[in-house]
């Protein structure tokens, strides 16, 4: 099992490695350029070359990489052209909101789109199944911003029952420790914190999880569908085996497979949707700090942001591979 995880981290270093050139390359090929939009209405062509000289943006491209590269290795992503603040600083500032936002949608979408995959494949074709369908066509079709400023209209403005936007309620007195609300409200027992926080994130996390629980329930109905016609489920009826025995030993070990491809891909992709809804509800996560670069043109934040991303992505679809070996031992072997 070792050998197996450290074969697959190694495989991740030349991934990151032509990803960060790729994207290097990519935003230096946009059109204009942060210059241009630093400078606004006052750009000329003297001060875009004079600026882009400051900013050591008139070097050939290759020498530019090299120095963010060696830039990376110490941990040193730059200063934004936005805010002049390091890059570091700003992700250290706004990767908690987003994890802690991205892991209450996952996990929304997982514990509730497991059972009802599950429940729908069991009971296919009748009121449940239909009705589960329909729900998950509709939870597909509905876009991010639309649904959050729906649930915002329902939940905060007309009923009252949540707050409307934010992370936690303003002058609340908090001890910040992590960045993690939740975390550190329950770290230095500070419980109001911790209702606010949670609070706050239900509305969030149910619009940002919609997509990936409805892609999860039509995937695990799919696959449990495919895996009670197999002659082994069959075989295991027929012995008078406990349902509950079928199920955890038989059905679910073999459906997983599938399902857990499908969460991680939804893991990787939940950092783009929350960009939407970060909006939606002001969040104050990596959403705000991305939008915000890619109108300004800021090659050090573009670049810091879409890389922690893409080694997200990553991780999580190595968290994935790892899944599969823990569920079919046969994996291990290959």
């Amino acid at each position: 099992m070792l050998r197996y995880v450290v074969r697959r981290l190694v495989g991740v270093i030349p991934t990151l490695f032509v990803l960060s050139f790729l994207l290097y390359v990519w935003l230096r090929s946009l059109p204009g350029g942060p210059a241009t939009a630093l400078l606004g209405d006052k750009a000329t062509p003297e001060k875009i070359a004079s600026l882009n000289h400051t900013l050591g943006l008139d070097q050939p491209i290759w020498v530019q990489y090299a120095k963010f590269v060696g830039r990376v290795f110490t941990g040193d992503f730059g200063s934004s052209l936005a805010s002049s603040r390091p890059v570091g600083a700003e992700l250290a500032d706004a990767l908690p909101a987003t994890i802690e936002l991205s892991v209450a949608a996952l996990l929304f979408a997982v514990l509730l789109g497991i059972p009802l995959g599950y429940l729908s494949a069991k009971l296919r074709g009748g009121f449940f199944d239909n009705a589960t369908v329909i729900a998950t066509l509709i939870g597909v079709a509905v876009p991010v911003f639309f649904l959050g400023y729906m649930l915002k209209s329902w939940f905060a403005v007309d009923l009252g029952w949540l707050p409307p936007s934010g992370r936690v309620t303003a002058g609340l007195d908090q001890t910040k420790i992590t960045g993690f609300l939740i975390l550190d409200g329950i770290l230095t027992r500070e419980w109001d914190v911790v209702w606010d926080s949670i609070k706050h994130l239900i509305l969030p996390a149910i619009t940002l999880g919609t997509i990936p629980l409805a892609v999860i329930v039509r995937i695990t109905r799919a696959s449990v569908l495919d895996v009670l016609n197999e002659d082994y489920v069959r075989t295991a009826e027929a012995k008078g085996l406990r349902s509950r025995t079928i199920r955890n030993r038989h059905v679910l070990r073999n459906g997983l497979l599938p399902v857990s491809t499908t969460i991680g891909l939804q893991a990787g992709l939940l950092l783009a949707g929350a960009v939407l809804t970060e909006k939606v509800f002001v969040w104050g996560g990596i959403g705000s700090l991305l939008a915000e670069g890619i109108e300004k043109r800021d090659y050090p934040r573009l670049q810091a942001l879409i890389l922690v991303a893409a080694l997200t992505y990553v991780l999580v679809n190595l968290l994935v591979d790892l899944s599969y070996a823990l569920i079919d031992p046969r994996v291990r072997v290959r």
